[in-house]
């Protein structure tokens, strides 16, 4: 539900600043996306690709960037580090922490795991008629490990200028549908099958950041590619097969 989004990220972020207020606190990272770049264009896409938000998720996180843009206007004192990143995606190495969707996945990494240990029978591909190498959408996969090490580094640089600064995250190339339903057979062991299904409405042909901004900054860059990405998600998926509660719940074997 679109009213979902707004609430937790809008409702969320304008509680968080309230709060922050009330104690003085004038620095913020703030984890933003690059879906707010919308359906921009092919290749790489830097910070001042003029946003064009098309679903309700991204629309969201436009909103809160522009609320605190304006505080940050109004308030010098304020300090916020933006980072937007494409689609984050993984998991912890050990396989202990992972993505576990309590409903139907809307992500591709989890759907494809659950295909992979037996929860679903096949993966639907939204479109393939899109202008890529092999129709399906191209999308910027950033390992969550990769997303956590650049929280860390903007940390370490928030006591720098004032004001509101953007920074795009990724891995700067882009995978097709089908490169990571490929990457994740081979994860996994076996083929996983899929279905040609419809577009998504909001869905774009390509979404893929250009990081040289926060490289040049800070020196960041990812150190994982997309096969990082699917062993440690299928990893973490083989280790808890059917959530973490369902997982909890099993009783211990002995031998």
């Amino acid at each position: 539900m679109p009213v979902a989004y707004y609430d937790t990220n809008v409702g969320g972020t304008t509680a968080l600043l309230r709060t922050m207020q009330e104690h003085g606190v004038r620095r913020l990272v703030y984890p933003s996306s690059c879906w707010v770049y919308g359906d921009a264009g092919r290749g790489p896409l830097d910070e001042t690709t003029p946003a064009r938000p098309g679903t309700p998720y991204a629309a969201s996180k436009w909103i809160c960037e522009q609320i605190l843009a304006d505080i940050c206007r109004r308030d010098p004192g304020y300090t916020v580090l933006c980072l937007r990143y494409p689609v984050p995606a993984g998991a912890h190495p050990s396989g202990l922490l992972g993505e576990d969707p309590r409903h139907t996945p809307e992500n591709l990494l989890p759907y494809l795991a659950q295909v992979a240990v037996g929860r679903r029978e096949r993966l639907p591909v939204f479109g393939d008629d899109y202008p890529t190498p092999d129709g399906t959408g191209v999308r910027d996969y950033l390992h969550v490990m990769d997303a956590v090490e650049a929280h860390r580094v903007a940390l370490d640089h928030l006591g720098g200028a004032p004001g509101m600064h953007v920074y795009n995250l990724g891995g700067g190339s882009g995978s097709s549908v089908l490169d990571v339903v490929d990457a994740f057979s081979r994860a996994c062991g076996r083929p996983l099958p899929y279905d040609i299904a419809p577009r998504r409405p909001g869905d774009v042909a390509e979404l893929v950041a250009d990081t040289t901004a926060v490289t040049r900054a800070w020196g960041w860059h990812p150190t994982r590619d997309l096969s990082d990405v699917c062993r440690d998600a299928w990893r973490f998926q083989r280790l808890n097969p059917d959530g973490y509660v369902e997982s909890a719940r099993r009783p211990e074997t002995k031998g």
